[in-house]
């Protein structure tokens, strides 16, 4: 409900008593009139659009060239950007060479789902080549630039807020339960780390995934993680972990295909709105020359849309939609939408609702909305960017009714 009643609902106050109930009962009223039309609401707004196609005409156009914070429908220009550059049978890689002096170099490719159960699969690849030991392990995150600041990501210990580094295990986050001033892993499939153990230390009871905050804890992480399981599967480990770039002449041993392609890397993003698999993506999207940064990726993935689009007056500043520098209008959005139709099914279904497949987003005072529609057996792309504060559910209900409405010529 609007923060403030128009002047002209307003009831006079002849007296405290009267004039208490009179507003009561008017703003029941004027809550019913909403909810029963949060299409309506939405167009009177005052910062938000709403844009919605049936069969290729735009039937509403409120504010479509504005430019606004998509928060993480973002997402959707990612994922169709990745589904351009390499396909929907895309895997990603991690190369694992060796260099003369015996040291295990692990030359990260960007993979956004190195997870434990694909080092397990390349461990056991390893062996199977005869590697019974090595002298240290060598980590190269390169690919991307060190220290590169994504805009819009925030320093809390919250799993969305990971940092993004061309090699990480488990989205660079560790899950720990932590008891009695114990703490031991939160997965079967991943033994605790040193460094996983020190940051639950300073976490309360419970059972918690948190993130490894900065670069230096990732790599650190990952290089214990992967050392202990070699030495769980019987490969001696000597020497130490050094994070630098592979020796030239480092020999490649295996060049590890992750088992998820790129279709259920994208679906798992767009429903659970993993920022550190988008900007990931976002930033291997404009790797050049072997190396990408977030100013790269952004001069590119802003030349693609002009490309692809034809698009004027916009701003790319992240893949993920953290950033409050994004600006996309809603018609641009419906461009996106109509361009990811062949690959609707990626796209989360609305809980409750079935004929409304959609990708949310979401900041402080930012609540957006933009997919499909299912009305009259044909799906209706629709963008809602809202840019100021609403009940959180209200996106939800817009959708819904502009799947039930049985026209929408009287707005």
């Amino acid at each position: 409900m609007p923060a403030s009643q128009p002047r002209a609902l307003q009831p006079p106050c002849r007296s405290k008593a009267v004039a208490a109930t009179v507003c009561a009962l008017t703003l029941l009223c004027v809550a019913g009139a909403v909810s029963a039309d949060p299409i309506g609401q939405a167009l009177a707004l005052g910062d938000a659009s709403l844009v919605v196609q049936e069969r290729g005409r735009t039937v509403i156009a409120n504010n479509p060239d504005r430019g606004m914070m998509p928060a993480s429908t973002m997402k959707l220009v990612t994922a169709l950007a990745a589904i351009e550059r390499w396909g929907l049978q895309h895997h990603f890689t991690t190369e694992f060479r060796q260099a003369r002096d015996g040291r295990l170099w692990v030359v990260g490719q960007g993979d956004p789902y190195l997870v434990s159960e694909e080092l397990d699969q390349a461990v056991r690849a390893l062996k199977r080549q005869g590697v019974s030991s090595v002298d240290g392990i060598g980590l190269d995150d390169s690919l991307f630039v060190a220290g590169d600041r994504i805009p819009g990501r925030s320093s809390t210990a919250n799993p969305y807020d990971a940092p993004v580094t061309a090699l990480a295990v488990n989205f660079n986050t560790v899950n720990v339960i932590v008891s009695g001033g114990r703490v031991s892993s939160g997965e079967a499939q991943t033994p605790v780390t040193a460094t996983a153990r020190r940051m639950g230390a300073a976490m309360g009871s419970g059972k918690q995934r948190v993130n490894l905050r900065t670069r230096d804890n990732a790599l650190r992480h990952c290089g214990e993680l992967l050392e202990l399981k070699l030495r769980a599967a019987g490969i001696r480990v000597n020497g130490d972990v050094q994070v630098g770039r592979a020796p030239a002449g480092a020999k490649l041993l295996l060049t590890h295909q992750n088992s998820r392609p790129l279709s259920v890397v994208l679906k798992n993003m767009l429903e659970y709105s993993t920022n550190f698999v988008a900007n990931d993506l976002f930033l291997m999207l404009g790797e050049r020359g072997g190396q990408s940064s977030m100013a790269q990726s952004q001069r590119v993935m802003e030349d693609w849309a002009r490309r692809n689009f034809g698009w004027r007056n916009f701003t790319i500043e992240d893949g993920a939609g953290l950033s409050r520098g994004n600006r996309i209008s809603g018609r641009q959005m419906i461009d996106v939408v109509n361009a990811m139709a062949p690959y609707r099914d990626l796209v989360p279904v609305q809980d409750g609702n079935r004929n409304v497949r959609a990708k949310t987003g979401t900041l402080h005072g930012v609540s957006c909305y933009a997919g499909w529609v299912r009305r009259n057996g044909d799906w209706a792309p629709f963008s809602l960017l809202i840019n100021q504060p609403v009940a959180y559910q209200f996106r939800n209900q817009v959708a819904s009714a502009l799947a039930a409405a049985p026209t929408l010529a009287r707005y």
